[in-house]
């Protein structure tokens, strides 16, 4: 089966399966529906498969769920994704189940279930693919699917859609009684191959792992064809009455009012920014329904978990664009969406309901321009906008074919502040040290910088590389992505000698992540020659580049900072040439010495705003830097008439400690100024060295 024009296809490979166990799969047919966005969000849905194994106790066959387990994702799991659970111990399960209102207590059962000691926990939806008397099913949040279980007349069009082969059921949380229910359903509709759950999604089943995979992709495109049949002509979302601004357009706009939100937000824990505009969500904030559907909020559990109950909707006019006027209508609307949530949960709360969470919204639309989300971190600011345009295409399709709505408040707020969703939250691990924070990191693919950003990247920051060097640049952003995670890494070819390259850099931050929290000022050259031997070119690029550079990428940073409000940490990597002179090198020794003295300035300047400003100085790094390698090299060989072989061998020696200094220590000075250890130092000088007594500093 291959689908039509932009249907979901057929992806089952028969020879890559044929020597798959039934277990391995469900794997395979669960990474590859998760593989497609239109098949189910990250992490949403879930997969099973009952499967005949050997009891490690007795060595007797027994009948073992496989299903994913509580936060895996479908489309990116492995094999310990899943938890594995005896059905013999599950249907037991029934005979102590006390009804709806000890509902939760089940899910404490689900352990006891366990097989052969699986540490994979069990999710709640556990009980939903136990009871369907099938081997294989299948529960997914395809938006074709979702568009019609959310729309007000969802058992009739599900009925007019499929007939008797798929059943509908009205909305009830996950959980043991869904279970029942879809048990129940199934077994007095034994030809059905599948249910849609009112407001939720999509459950198929079979007897065979691959014929489940075909019945789920035939569903959602038998819903997808439809819907575009029914649409087919009509404006969406009753068309157009705004106007969307150019691409470079939005995305200054965007520069300018994240950080400004971000400020607004992370007075208790710093968040990250995301910025979408993708055609969906431009048409969606362009339309004539924008007011009416976006106070409604998302009808799926997953996709407001992830976006909250509604997004905040900016005062921005596209047709008349006016972003100081947004700006300053920011902190009110805020404000107010801060209130708003706080008397949601007064209303909707229970005697023992968790207290009020973090009260600030997570999606942002601002018409003409794009979609904003933040979070904790990038990849959940990002998938969170992902979830977000999930609701925009079901509130597409549902109000194309009759009228959208969302979840009742309560039961919305009793799946967000469900005490389970609460015990989740709770056992996720300690965030680290800089999750939430921002850097830039200038000269970032020499080897102090890439070393420092993979110490930042480490400890939990996002980080934007910037270098000249576009080759160098491109290989370093690679390299640290592939470690670390593209979500977390960005680059931007900057000139620091250059206003306007160091502006734009800034305005790429902002859009990339929100803002700023950590600049380190560490790009750099090195010159050797005589006095009367240094051309004034030579000199001038001296101060260009380490001057002049550092006072460019400073200001810009401390005005992002100024918007943002929460403080930040200006880190420069300066040089032990700074404080102690050395031979042939005049250029490079004032340049240094005048970003020093820099730092101290700003560092006075900075500190009403919460803006440490501190100095790293190193010596003699030779390993891994650019600065040390052709003529450079030769130059300082030649002023302590060695070989270059033989120079790193000198600087050790001359050091106190005898050491040598890497790239990685430089990296652990800067993370210590730019990190909450060093919270209350700023205008200090930190040697990292080995020990030179003409650059002490005091």
């Amino acid at each position: 089966m291959t689908a039509a024009g932009n249907r979901l296809e057929n992806l089952w490979d028969d020879a890559r399966a044929s020597g798959m166990s039934e277990s391995e799969k469900l794997l395979y047919r669960s990474n590859l529906l998760g593989s497609d966005k239109r098949v189910t969000n990250y992490g949403g849905g879930n997969t099973s498969a009952k499967v005949m194994e050997r009891d490690p106790l007795t060595g007797g066959m027994v009948e073992v769920l496989w299903v994913k387990g509580s936060g895996g994702d479908i489309g990116s799991m492995k094999m310990d994704g899943f938890s594995t659970l005896y059905m013999e111990k599950l249907r037991a399960l029934k005979g102590i189940y006390r009804g709806l209102a000890f509902e939760d207590e089940m899910v404490g059962y689900l352990p006891h279930c366990t097989f052969n000691l699986n540490p994979r926990a069990a999710s709640i939806d556990t009980p939903l693919h136990a009871f369907v008397p099938r081997k294989h099913v299948d529960h997914v949040h395809s938006d074709a699917i979702i568009a019609i279980a959310a729309s007000v007349n969802s058992k009739a069009l599900t009925a007019e859609i499929f007939g008797e082969s798929i059943g509908w059921l009205p909305w009830k949380r996950p959980g043991f009684e869904l279970g029942l229910w879809l048990e129940k359903f199934a077994v007095e509709n034994p030809n059905a191959r599948g249910c849609v759950l009112e407001s939720h999604g999509l459950f198929t089943w079979a007897d065979d792992a691959k014929d489940c995979y075909l019945t789920t992709l035939e569903v959602i495109n038998t819903a997808a064809d439809w819907l575009e049949a029914k649409t087919a002509g009509k404006p969406a979302f009753g068309g157009q009455v705004r106007p969307t601004l150019a691409a470079e357009e939005r995305r200054a706009v965007a520069a300018r009012l994240m950080p400004a939100i971000r400020g607004m937000i992370s007075k208790e824990r710093h968040k990250v920014g995301h910025f979408d505009d993708s055609p969906a969500v431009l048409e969606f904030l362009g339309s004539a329904m924008l007011e009416t559907l976006a106070p409604m909020g998302t009808s799926c559990p997953d996709h407001f978990l992830r976006t909250k109950i509604a997004p905040l909707v900016v005062a921005f006019d596209p047709a008349k664009p006016d972003v100081e006027a947004t700006l300053a209508s920011l902190a009110p609307a805020v404000e107010a969406y801060r209130a708003d949530y706080a008397a949601y949960h007064d209303r909707c709360k229970h005697p023992d309901s968790p207290a009020l969470r973090d009260p600030n919204a997570v999606v942002y639309l601002v018409p003409g321009v794009g979609m904003i989300t933040f979070a904790l971190d990038k990849a959940t600011a990002r998938i969170s906008g992902e979830f977000y345009v999930n609701a925009i295409n079901v509130m597409r399709g549902a109000s194309g074919v009759s009228t959208y709505q969302g979840l009742p408040e309560q039961e919305a707020f009793d799946i967000e502040y469900w005490l389970l969703e609460e015990a989740k939250l709770q056992r996720m691990p300690k965030p680290k040290s800089l999750a939430g924070r921002v850097a830039l990191v200038t000269g970032g693919a020499g080897g102090i910088g890439s070393a420092t950003a993979e110490r930042l990247l480490g400890e939990g920051a996002c980080v934007m590389l910037a270098d000249v060097d576009a080759d160098a640049l491109k290989a370093t952003g690679e390299a640290l992505a592939k470690r670390h995670g593209r979500d977390v890494v960005r680059t931007v070819q900057m000139d620091v000698t250059k206003e306007a390259a160091v502006e734009a850099a800034y305005a790429e931050i902002a859009v990339e992540f929100g803002g700023v929290d950590i600049l380190v000022s560490n790009a750099g050259i090195a010159s050797s020659a005589p006095v009367e031997q240094t051309t004034l070119a030579l000199w001038n690029r001296n101060m260009d580049i380490l001057s002049t550079g550092y006072f460019l990428v400073s200001r810009e940073a401390f005005r992002l900072l100024r918007v943002q409000g929460i403080g930040g940490s200006v880190v420069f990597v300066a040089s032990k040439n700074g404080l102690a002179a050395s031979p042939n090198a005049s250029a490079y020794c004032t340049a240094k010495a005048a970003e020093i003295h820099l730092a101290r300035c700003l560092a006075l300047e900075g500190a009403d705003a919460g803006i440490r400003v501190n100095v790293v100085n190193p010596d003699a790094v030779l390993r891994g830097s650019k600065i040390w390698s052709g003529e450079w090299l030769d130059q300082r060989a030649a002023t302590y008439k060695t070989d270059k072989e033989g120079l790193e061998e000198m600087y050790r020696q001359r050091s106190l400690l005898k050491r040598s200094v890497l790239p990685e220590d430089i990296a652990e000075g800067v993370f210590f100024l730019a990190s909450d250890l060093s919270a209350k130092s700023t205008g200090n000088i930190l040697n990292v060295d080995a020990g030179n007594k003409e650059a002490f500093t005091r």
